[in-house]
């Protein structure tokens, strides 16, 4: 298991667990980030990561994908 972070552009990847407060959790689910879930990061901007989650493109900071864990 890695955060997803370190995972590589372009590589789908599926969401072994997802981290962080209860509340961060929630907000993160909401989003479509859940585990067994498949997560293809698109590309980093300045640290953040753009990535493909069910569908649709999610911005999220390099924090919250540091919770995701592939």
């Amino acid at each position: 298991m890695m955060p997803l972070t370190l995972a590589n552009i372009g590589e789908t990847n599926i969401i072994r667990k997802v981290g962080g407060n209860p509340e961060t959790k929630k907000h993160l689910e909401d989003l479509g980030f859940v585990a067994g879930g498949d997560i293809t990061v698109i590309s980093t901007i300045g640290g953040n990561l753009i990535v493909n989650v069910k569908d649709s493109r999610v911005a999220i900071s390099r924090e919250m994908a540091n919770k995701i864990m592939i």
